[in-house]
Protein backbone atom coordinates (compact mmCIF):
# COMPACT_ATOMS: atom_id res chain seq x y z
CA UNK A 1 0.00 0.00 0.00
CA UNK A 2 1.20 3.03 -1.09
CA UNK A 3 2.03 5.74 1.79
CA UNK A 4 0.19 9.08 1.59
CA UNK A 5 1.80 12.09 2.08
CA UNK A 6 -0.20 15.16 2.79
CA UNK A 7 1.38 18.33 1.10
CA UNK A 8 0.36 22.35 1.71
CA UNK A 9 2.25 24.45 -1.02
CA UNK A 10 0.58 27.13 -2.43
CA UNK A 11 3.60 27.91 -4.93
CA UNK A 12 2.96 25.53 -8.06
CA UNK A 13 5.65 24.58 -9.31
CA UNK A 14 7.16 23.97 -5.83
CA UNK A 15 4.02 21.89 -5.15
CA UNK A 16 4.19 19.82 -8.53
CA UNK A 17 7.79 19.07 -8.01
CA UNK A 18 7.34 17.50 -4.56
CA UNK A 19 4.33 15.50 -5.50
CA UNK A 20 5.87 14.26 -8.96
CA UNK A 21 9.13 13.33 -6.79
CA UNK A 22 6.99 11.48 -4.07
CA UNK A 23 5.46 9.84 -6.65
CA UNK A 24 8.29 8.27 -8.40
CA UNK A 25 9.26 7.40 -5.04
CA UNK A 26 6.26 4.83 -4.94
CA UNK A 27 3.96 7.41 -2.58
CA UNK A 28 0.57 8.84 -2.84
CA UNK A 29 0.36 12.99 -2.66
CA UNK A 30 -2.52 15.21 -1.97
CA UNK A 31 -1.55 18.49 -2.26
CA UNK A 32 -3.79 21.77 -1.19
CA UNK A 33 -2.33 25.16 -1.37
CA UNK A 34 -4.69 26.82 1.30
CA UNK A 35 -5.02 26.20 4.85
CA UNK A 36 -8.66 26.01 5.13
CA UNK A 37 -9.15 24.16 1.86
CA UNK A 38 -7.30 21.55 3.94
CA UNK A 39 -9.40 22.14 7.16
CA UNK A 40 -12.32 21.27 5.51
CA UNK A 41 -11.13 17.88 3.47
CA UNK A 42 -9.31 17.08 7.14
CA UNK A 43 -12.60 16.05 8.44
CA UNK A 44 -13.57 13.37 5.76
CA UNK A 45 -10.25 12.20 5.06
CA UNK A 46 -7.37 12.25 7.63
CA UNK A 47 -5.40 8.95 6.79
CA UNK A 48 -2.45 10.42 5.93
CA UNK A 49 1.30 8.71 7.23
CA UNK A 50 2.68 12.09 6.74
CA UNK A 51 2.01 15.74 6.29
CA UNK A 52 4.86 18.41 4.12
CA UNK A 53 3.37 21.74 5.83
CA UNK A 54 4.82 25.25 4.17
CA UNK A 55 3.78 27.81 7.06
CA UNK A 56 2.83 30.79 4.88
CA UNK A 57 0.24 30.02 3.31
CA UNK A 58 -3.41 31.21 2.50
CA UNK A 59 -6.79 30.90 4.94
CA UNK A 60 -4.50 29.46 8.09
CA UNK A 61 -0.79 29.11 8.25
CA UNK A 62 0.97 26.02 8.71
CA UNK A 63 1.12 26.06 12.19
CA UNK A 64 -2.84 26.28 12.64
CA UNK A 65 -2.63 23.18 10.19
CA UNK A 66 -0.28 21.79 12.50
CA UNK A 67 -2.41 21.99 15.66
CA UNK A 68 -5.75 19.86 13.49
CA UNK A 69 -3.38 17.13 12.44
CA UNK A 70 -2.19 16.42 16.03
CA UNK A 71 -5.15 14.60 16.90
CA UNK A 72 -5.03 12.41 14.31
CA UNK A 73 -1.02 11.75 14.99
CA UNK A 74 0.15 12.57 11.48
CA UNK A 75 3.81 13.37 11.87
CA UNK A 76 4.78 16.56 10.08
CA UNK A 77 7.82 17.85 8.36
CA UNK A 78 7.89 21.49 7.97
CA UNK A 79 8.94 22.95 4.60
CA UNK A 80 9.02 26.40 4.51
CA UNK A 81 11.23 30.15 3.79
CA UNK A 82 10.63 31.19 7.42
CA UNK A 83 14.00 30.53 9.00
CA UNK A 84 14.16 32.53 12.24
CA UNK A 85 14.88 30.56 15.17
CA UNK A 86 11.32 31.17 16.68
CA UNK A 87 9.84 29.86 14.11
CA UNK A 88 12.26 26.51 13.95
CA UNK A 89 11.99 26.12 17.89
CA UNK A 90 8.21 26.40 17.71
CA UNK A 91 7.91 23.57 14.88
CA UNK A 92 10.32 21.41 16.83
CA UNK A 93 9.07 21.88 20.22
CA UNK A 94 5.80 21.44 19.16
CA UNK A 95 6.56 18.16 18.10
CA UNK A 96 6.84 18.09 14.59
CA UNK A 97 9.62 15.61 13.16
CA UNK A 98 11.72 17.76 11.15
CA UNK A 99 12.38 21.56 9.41
CA UNK A 100 13.61 22.17 6.45
CA UNK A 101 14.41 25.86 5.15
CA UNK A 102 13.65 27.01 1.62
CA UNK A 103 15.29 26.76 -0.91
CA UNK A 104 15.83 22.64 -0.84
CA UNK A 105 17.08 19.84 -2.74
CA UNK A 106 14.46 17.85 -3.31
CA UNK A 107 17.17 14.47 -2.57
CA UNK A 108 17.27 15.65 0.59
CA UNK A 109 13.75 16.29 1.21
CA UNK A 110 12.96 12.63 0.45
CA UNK A 111 15.70 11.08 2.52
CA UNK A 112 13.66 13.01 5.56
CA UNK A 113 10.49 11.30 4.27
CA UNK A 114 11.82 8.09 4.09
CA UNK A 115 13.25 8.15 7.93
CA UNK A 116 10.32 10.02 9.45
CA UNK A 117 8.34 7.07 8.06
CA UNK A 118 10.78 4.30 8.77
CA UNK A 119 10.54 5.96 12.78
CA UNK A 120 7.16 6.09 12.96
CA UNK A 121 5.64 3.34 10.96
CA UNK A 122 3.33 0.63 12.85
CA UNK A 123 2.53 -2.78 12.26
CA UNK A 124 3.21 -2.44 8.64
CA UNK A 125 4.53 -5.23 6.73
CA UNK A 126 5.81 -5.28 3.33
CA UNK A 127 5.06 -8.31 0.39
CA UNK A 128 7.32 -8.45 -1.92
CA UNK A 129 8.26 -11.71 -4.06
CA UNK A 130 8.21 -14.73 -1.65
CA UNK A 131 9.50 -12.04 1.07
CA UNK A 132 7.55 -10.55 4.55
CA UNK A 133 9.40 -7.12 5.87
CA UNK A 134 8.58 -6.53 9.11
CA UNK A 135 9.18 -2.58 9.51
CA UNK A 136 8.26 -2.34 12.90
CA UNK A 137 9.90 -4.93 14.19
CA UNK A 138 13.27 -5.32 11.85
CA UNK A 139 12.06 -8.90 11.04
CA UNK A 140 12.65 -10.55 7.13
CA UNK A 141 10.44 -13.47 6.23
CA UNK A 142 11.14 -16.06 3.10
CA UNK A 143 8.41 -18.16 2.80
CA UNK A 144 7.69 -17.88 6.22
CA UNK A 145 10.99 -18.18 7.60
CA UNK A 146 13.06 -15.52 9.33
CA UNK A 147 16.49 -14.66 7.39
CA UNK A 148 18.16 -12.60 9.66
CA UNK A 149 20.10 -9.37 8.00
CA UNK A 150 22.16 -6.85 9.28
CA UNK A 151 20.64 -3.01 10.05
CA UNK A 152 22.25 -1.67 6.93
CA UNK A 153 20.72 -4.81 5.00
CA UNK A 154 17.08 -4.31 6.65
CA UNK A 155 17.10 -0.70 5.27
CA UNK A 156 18.13 -1.06 2.16
CA UNK A 157 16.11 -4.33 1.19
CA UNK A 158 13.46 -1.67 2.70
CA UNK A 159 14.17 1.03 0.01
CA UNK A 160 14.01 -0.98 -2.95
CA UNK A 161 11.46 -3.22 -1.66
CA UNK A 162 9.24 0.75 -1.81
CA UNK A 163 10.79 1.60 -5.09
CA UNK A 164 9.98 -2.03 -6.59
CA UNK A 165 10.28 -1.99 -10.40
CA UNK A 166 12.01 1.47 -10.21
CA UNK A 167 15.61 1.76 -10.53
CA UNK A 168 17.37 3.77 -7.97
CA UNK A 169 20.70 5.15 -8.04
CA UNK A 170 23.59 4.35 -6.16
CA UNK A 171 23.62 7.71 -4.54
CA UNK A 172 20.21 7.44 -4.03
CA UNK A 173 20.46 4.44 -2.07
CA UNK A 174 23.26 6.07 0.17
CA UNK A 175 21.20 9.13 0.80
CA UNK A 176 18.04 6.85 1.88
CA UNK A 177 20.23 4.10 3.71
CA UNK A 178 23.16 5.90 4.90
CA UNK A 179 22.32 9.40 5.21
CA UNK A 180 23.40 12.16 3.47
CA UNK A 181 26.51 12.97 5.93
CA UNK A 182 28.20 9.51 4.44
CA UNK A 183 31.61 9.93 3.36
CA UNK A 184 32.43 6.27 2.36
CA UNK A 185 32.83 4.96 -1.03
CA UNK A 186 29.73 4.05 -2.88
CA UNK A 187 31.14 0.43 -3.29
CA UNK A 188 29.62 -0.03 -0.18
CA UNK A 189 26.27 -0.29 -1.40
CA UNK A 190 27.24 -2.94 -4.56
CA UNK A 191 28.80 -5.22 -1.28
CA UNK A 192 25.23 -4.93 0.35
CA UNK A 193 23.64 -5.69 -2.61
CA UNK A 194 25.67 -9.29 -2.81
CA UNK A 195 24.70 -10.17 1.24
CA UNK A 196 21.33 -9.61 0.09
CA UNK A 197 20.73 -11.48 -3.06
CA UNK A 198 22.96 -13.83 -1.61
CA UNK A 199 20.63 -14.29 1.84
CA UNK A 200 17.35 -13.95 0.11
CA UNK A 201 17.75 -15.69 -2.69
CA UNK A 202 16.94 -12.31 -4.97
CA UNK A 203 20.06 -12.59 -7.82
CA UNK A 204 17.50 -12.47 -10.20
CA UNK A 205 15.26 -9.62 -8.58
CA UNK A 206 17.62 -7.22 -8.01
CA UNK A 207 18.84 -6.31 -10.87
CA UNK A 208 21.66 -4.42 -12.17
CA UNK A 209 20.95 -1.08 -13.72
CA UNK A 210 24.51 -0.16 -16.05
CA UNK A 211 26.22 2.90 -14.87
CA UNK A 212 23.18 3.96 -12.50
CA UNK A 213 22.35 1.12 -9.43
CA UNK A 214 19.59 -1.36 -8.80
CA UNK A 215 16.15 -2.30 -9.43
CA UNK A 216 13.98 -4.64 -7.71
CA UNK A 217 11.81 -6.21 -10.10
CA UNK A 218 8.37 -7.34 -8.47
CA UNK A 219 6.35 -7.21 -11.58
CA UNK A 220 3.26 -9.41 -9.81
CA UNK A 221 2.35 -6.51 -7.93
Amino acid sequence: MHKRILVLEDEEAIASMIAMNLKVAGMEPVVFSDGLKLQQALSGDHAFDLAILDVMVPGLDGFGVFGLLKPYKIPVIFLTARDDLESKLRGLTGGAEDYMVKPFQVMELLVRVEKVLMRTSKGDVLRVLDLEIDLEGHRVRKNGVEVALKPMEFDLLVVLAKHRNIAVSREDLIGLVWGSGYLGESRTVDVHIGQLRKKLGLQKAIKTVPKLGYRLEDEGL
